[in-house]
């Protein structure tokens, strides 16, 4: 059904959702993100499906955008590069905008845009010996449309402390930090995953949706209008010189 992910529900309705290029670190490319886009939807119709996990095949989790992919928004018009941020922007919108709970397998680690989808998950827990960092600004980029979703989740006095650095972290102070509510040892993640998986399974459906929508409008503003600033934001960040250099410095090393 799917190129870049694989499905599979149980007869609980827990729907395992696994981002499947373990070649490429499950990093981003354009179909994946066309296809999470499609699976939030199939997902959130589907009333046989009550919790969904998210995780990655392999070693890695995701490693954020798929650099081929980024590339080619350095050469293309701007046009071309707005759409391509507004798929990427609607994708995680669509994710966060689940009616079913979310929750992250984080088995390897997540750079960028992996840690914008850790940041669009109910709840997240992670093997210890991972790390994160949202490393855009390395590369003359910046974490632009996951911006709302990790600013939600980690607060935007924690944010700052990692959001612009490009510092890599751990999993420890990804829990501090509010990204992951856990970090246990790889062979204890599966049932720190069922032990947050289980409680939904006795609630009613229908009110978990509602609380989760209710618990968003009472959040940070994550609107269309917050929305499309980022995607302008990463369009003109896209057109400066230092992330063309950057771009061009990681292809050539």
């Amino acid at each position: 059904m799917f190129e870049t992910l694989d499905l599979v529900v149980d007869q609980r309705g827990v729907a395992t959702l696994t981002l499947d290029r373990p070649e490429k670190h499950n990093a981003m490319s354009g179909a994946m993100i066309a296809e999470l886009t499609e699976v939030a939807a199939v997902l959130g119709a589907d009333e046989a499906v009550r919790v969904v996990v998210l995780t990655g095949a392999g070693k890695s989790f995701c490693a954020g955008g798929d650099l081929g992919w980024m590339k080619a928004q350095m050469e293309a018009d701007g046009a071309t590069r707005v759409a391509e941020a507004t798929k990427l922007a609607m994708m995680l919108k669509a994710l966060n905008e689940l009616d079913k709970p979310l929750v992250g397998r984080v088995q390897g680690n997540a750079f960028g845009g992996g840690v914008g989808l850790i940041s669009v998950c109910d709840v997240a827990v992670g093997v210890d010996r991972v790390k994160l960092g949202l490393t855009e600004t390395r590369l003359g980029l910046i974490p632009a449309t996951i911006g709302p979703y990790v600013i939600a989740r980690m607060g935007e006095g924690m944010a700052r402390r990692v959001f612009m650095s490009s510092r890599v972290f751990g999993a420890a102070e990804a829990v501090s930090l509010g990204l992951l509510a856990k970090a246990v040892p790889e062979g204890d993640l599966d049932a720190a995953v069922e032990a947050e998986v289980a409680p939904y399974l006795e609630c009613k459906p229908g009110a978990v949706a509602a609380a989760k929508r209710l618990a968003r409008r009472l959040g940070p503003d994550l609107g269309d209008a917050v929305i499309a600033e980022t995607i302008e934001a990463l369009r003109v960040q896209w057109e400066s010189d230092e992330a063309r250099e950057g771009i061009e410095g990681f292809f050539a090393n």
